[in-house]
C-alpha cells in the first residue's frame, strides 16, 4: 500500500497549501492513506476542530501531533473522541486523547522525544515496546517520532527496525535527505519537513525570531501569511502481508506566491475517511 506522510502543517498558509496540492497528488500517485502532522495547523501553534476538519476534507486520513497540540483547549474533548487525531503516547496518564490508534488493521503510534524538547515525557523507546505488545495482530505500523534531536529519531528507528513499517520524524520543520529502508524493513526519515511559507524561519516571521536570538528577550512569533509555499512529504510503499516497507521517497512541491492565499477548491478527497460516522 502507498502511504503519504505530510510534514508539519503550519498555519493558514499550510492548510491552504494542503488543500491546493494534496487532492491532485493523491490521484497522481494513487495514494491509499494520508497522514499529516497537524500540531501547528491553527495559527502556527496548536490544532482546533475547524483546522482539523480542513485537513480531513482535503484528503488527510489521520492527524498526528506533538508538544504544541495542547495550545487550544477546545481540541481536548475532540482528542478524547473518535476522530483520528493523535497526541504523543508517552505523555503522563490522564491527559486527553490517545497516542495509539488502530483503524482498518493499520496501527498508528505518535511519540515525543525527550532531548531538547522541554517536556518531561516518558521514555519513547519503552513506550513503543509497550505499545507493540498490544499490537500482536497489526502488520502495518506507522510511527510519528516528534522530536528535536536527529540522533534520538535515528536511534528509535534503529531500535524498532523490523518491528514497525515506518518511523517518520517530525517537529523541526526542516526536510532531511536521508530517507531510506533500514536493514530489517523499516522505512525512516529524520524529518519530513513542513507545509507552509517558504520565506520564513520554520514557518514564522523572521524578524521576531532574529530579535530573540540577538536580545534573548521573549518575542511573539507569528506565521507568515504571504508569499510562496512549500509542501514536504514522503511516500512509503508498504507490503501489507509482511508489514515491511518496500520503498520510501521524498515528495516535495512548491506553490507560487499568492496561490495559497486564494482559497483554491480542494476537489474530492481520495482514500478512506477514518472519521467516526454519525448516526
Amino acid at each position: 500500500m502507498k502511504v503519504l506522510f505530510v510534514g508539519d502543517v503550519v498555519g493558514r498558509m499550510g492548510r491552504k497549501t494542503v488543500q491546493a496540492i494534496l487532492p491532485t497528488l493523491i490521484r497522481e500517485i494513487e495514494v491509499e492513506l494520508v497522514i499529516a502532522n497537524g500540531e501547528n495547523a491553527a495559527g502556527g501553534r496548536g490544532l482546533t476542530l475547524t483546522t482539523a476538519e480542513e485537513l480531513f476534507d482535503a484528503g488527510v486520513n489521520v492527524i498526528t501531533s506533538g508538544n504544541h497540540v495542547w495550545e487550544h483547549r477546545e481540541i481536548y474533548p475532540i482528542l478524547d473522541g473518535e476522530s483520528p487525531i493523535l497526541r504523543p503516547l508517552n505523555y503522563p496518564p490522564g491527559v486527553p486523547g490517545r497516542g495509539l490508534l488502530v483503524r482498518d488493521g493499520i496501527a498508528f503510534i505518535n511519540l515525543l522525544g525527550r532531548t531538547f524538547i522541554g517536556v518531561d515525557a516518558d521514555c519513547p523507546f519503552r513506550t513503543a515496546d509497550s505499545a507493540l505488545e498490544r499490537l500482536q495482530d497489526a502488520r502495518v505500523i506507522i510511527v510519528d517520532m516528534h522530536a528535536e534531536a536527529t540522533s534520538e529519531k535515528a536511534a528509535l528507528a534503529w531500535y524498532l527496525d523490523g518491528r514497525v513499517s515506518a518511523v517518520v520524524g517530525t517537529h523541526t520543520h526542516v526536510a532531511t535527505a536521508d530517507a531510506r529502508i533500514l536493514p530489517k524493513g523499516t522505512a525512516f526519515v529524520t524529518d519530513v519537513g513542513m507545509v507552509g511559507p517558504r520565506d520564513s524561519i520554520i514557518g514564522m516571521e523572521a524578524r521576531p525570531i532574529i530579535e530573540r536570538f540577538l536580545t534573548q528577550l521573549p518575542t511573539r512569533f507569528s506565521p507568515v501569511e504571504k508569499g510562496p509555499a512549500i509542501f514536504n512529504a514522503v511516500l512509503i510503499d508498504i507490503d501489507q502481508a509482511t508489514g515491511h516497507a518496500q520503498a520510501i521517497v521524498r515528495i516535495d512541491r512548491d506553490l507560487p506566491g499568492g496561490s495559497a492565499r486564494s482559497g483554491p477548491s480542494v476537489g474530492r478527497p481520495v482514500g478512506p475517511d477514518l472519521r467516526p460516522r454519525q448516526g
